[in-house]
């Protein structure tokens, strides 16, 4: 399998995380998404016509959208989800990108934008997730969709560890703190640039959370 990749992208870097965890080797082709700005060219866009990262070669099968990407590679392993609430974590993680990433693109690449407002979303979807963490488990011990972790969980982790780069901070959210710790802990986890350990330094939240979850 192929993956045209942008090693700092959080779309790319979600697709290499599950394939590392799942076992499957990626050829990944590097694209110059900035400064070159590759996935605009004629080259590019005879692979994927819309000119956006990532996309997935298998053979006669080509994706290039992350969340079908990452149902694709999913498929036959225990990161498999089916139903609703998957297909909501799925389109919700569009709006994280876009929110946080949007935050990411504005503080890091110079991307235009309203800043306030990004943040401001980002914070809303952090606040939903923590709520969200909150009542698959009491304790802070599972995942979005249960005990064991998901393609929902894959295609949410890199937009939310990249939030600081953005100006979103993470510390007011002590159970995704733990959920992305044990993300982190998984067997073939691996790093991405830019996904700092800081709040691996700091104490373990404990049992009492506050009202983070309202």
């Amino acid at each position: 399998m192929i993956l045209y990749d942008y090693v700092l992208s959080a779309d790319c870097y979600a697709v290499r995380l599950l394939a590392a965890l799942t076992g499957q080797r990626l050829e990944t082709r590097a694209v110059d998404f900035y400064p070159g700005a590759a996935e605009k060219g004629a080259a590019f866009r005879a692979i994927n016509p819309a000119g956006t990262l990532p996309v997935l070669v298998d053979g006669e099968v080509t994706l290039a959208e992350p969340a079908a990407i990452l149902m694709y590679l999913a498929t036959g392993t225990s990161f498999a989800a089916e139903g609703a609430s998957a297909q909501e974590w799925l389109a919700r993680s569009r709006h994280f990108a876009a929110a946080l990433g949007g935050a990411r693109q504005h503080d890091m690449l110079e991307v235009p934008g309203d800043i306030d407002a990004l943040r401001a979303e980002g914070s809303l979807w952090l606040r939903i997730l923590e709520a969200a963490l909150f009542e698959a488990g009491e304790e802070g011990c599972g995942f979005l969709l249960g005990d064991t972790p998901t393609i929902a969980d894959i295609a949410i982790f890199p937009h939310v560890a990249l939030a600081p780069d953005g100006g979103v901070e993470l510390g007011a959210w002590p159970r995704i703190r733990l959920w992305m710790r044990r993300l982190r802990a998984l067997p073939g986890f691996i790093e991405m640039p830019g996904i700092h350990r800081l709040h691996d330094l700091k104490p373990e939240p404990g049992p009492d959370y506050g009202g983070a979850a309202a």
